[in-house]
């Protein structure tokens, strides 16, 4: 029985896990504080985590209709993200280990949004091809099982949210960006305006957005005033753009390792368009697709449990340096 917490970036979470079974899943959003900004404020963040942590593990416990005695350990995200948002969640997480004697692990968050299909799909077989999208990351992993991964590319400037969000203040939709835009991209053309595709240099699987972000700002300002369907195209083809260079790269990953099993994370994977478009390149190309819940896509805590979990009942648990002294490493990498 593992208890997880979550709170690299604005997310605040709690879950418990028995058997790899999700019992509960506690996930409190601060969109509405960050909204006014235009993008997540770290000391706000911070601040927030501070003063509902507690109460989100309440939630968990009650959830699963258990105290801390029932639980066997911790896992808790070290890494990467925001500082101050990852020294709420260890604080905590350290401070129920001491108390209640139970082991503690420290999670790559990446590591978590790998292995966050398994809460779905527990028997989807290995090696497969991760593709992370999130707010703060684009990165393409090669993964034999657990504990066990070789980035192939990752992103040389701009996340894949993060220029969603991005794009999403330059049109005036609001924050987060990636839900306004999908939602425009519905009443749009794909194809309405050729915006550039960022593939680098030939047989790279590096990601750059930046290039992209800066054409439709460009755009935007030659075409303006803008109306509500330019709008709409603006974001359908933008869309288009950046999922059609994430399926080019997924095919020379697959062309480069002959692994034809691709799963994905991170809350990007959420949007219903790149869903579609994967499966219909799966048809294609024969390839295995596998999607989470847009519940376990999003940041949450029963992903870092999962992450934890065979850790933790291999005593891997984490050393003097985590649990002694308050480490987080915002910059992590797998």
């Amino acid at each position: 029985m593992i208890l997880g917490i979550e709170t690299s970036c604005d997310e605040t979470a709690a879950a418990i896990l028995r058997n790899g079974k999700v019992i509960s899943n506690i996930v409190l959003s601060q969109v509405d504080i960050h909204q006014f900004y235009g993008g997540v404020v770290p000391e706000l963040a911070s601040r927030h985590h501070l003063e509902n942590l507690n109460r989100v593990v309440e939630s968990a416990l009650s959830q699963a209709e258990i105290d801390f005695t029932a639980l066997t350990g911790i896992a808790v995200t070290r890494g990467p993200g925001l500082v101050g948002s990852l020294l709420a969640g260890l604080t905590a997480a350290k401070v129920f280990s001491y108390i209640f004697k139970l082991p503690l692990a420290g999670i790559n968050h990446l590591e978590g949004h790998i292995l966050s299909h398994r809460l779905q799909y527990p028997d989807f077989p290995s090696p497969f091809i991760a593709l992370i999208i999130s707010g703060g990351h684009c990165e393409l992993v090669r993964v034999e099982g657990p504990g066990c991964y070789r980035v192939l590319g990752r992103t040389l400037d701009d996340a894949i949210g993060e220029a969603f969000d991005k794009v999403g203040k330059l049109l005036g939709l609001g924050y987060p960006g990636g839900p306004e835009i999908e939602k425009e991209a519905a009443r749009g053309h794909p194809h309405a305006i050729p915006f550039p595709r960022p593939f680098l240099e030939k047989g790279s699987l590096d990601f750059s957005f930046s290039g992209l972000k800066t054409a439709v700002a460009l755009y935007v300002k030659k075409k303006a005033p803008l109306g509500q369907e330019e709008i709409a195209d603006i974001c359908a083809s933008f869309q288009q753009a950046v999922f059609e260079t994430l399926i080019e790269k997924m095919k020379r990953a697959c062309q480069e390792t002959g692994i034809t099993r691709i799963v994905f994370g991170g809350g990007v994977a959420s949007n219903r368009t790149l869903r579609k478009l994967f499966k219909e390149e799966a048809c294609k190309n024969g390839w295995n697709v596998c999607f989470p819940p847009p519940v376990f896509c999003v940041d949450n805590a029963a992903m870092i449990a999962y992450a934890g979990e065979s850790r933790l009942t291999q005593k891997e648990y984490s050393g003097e340096d985590l649990v002694r002294e308050t480490i987080v490493e915002p910059n992590l990498r797998l």
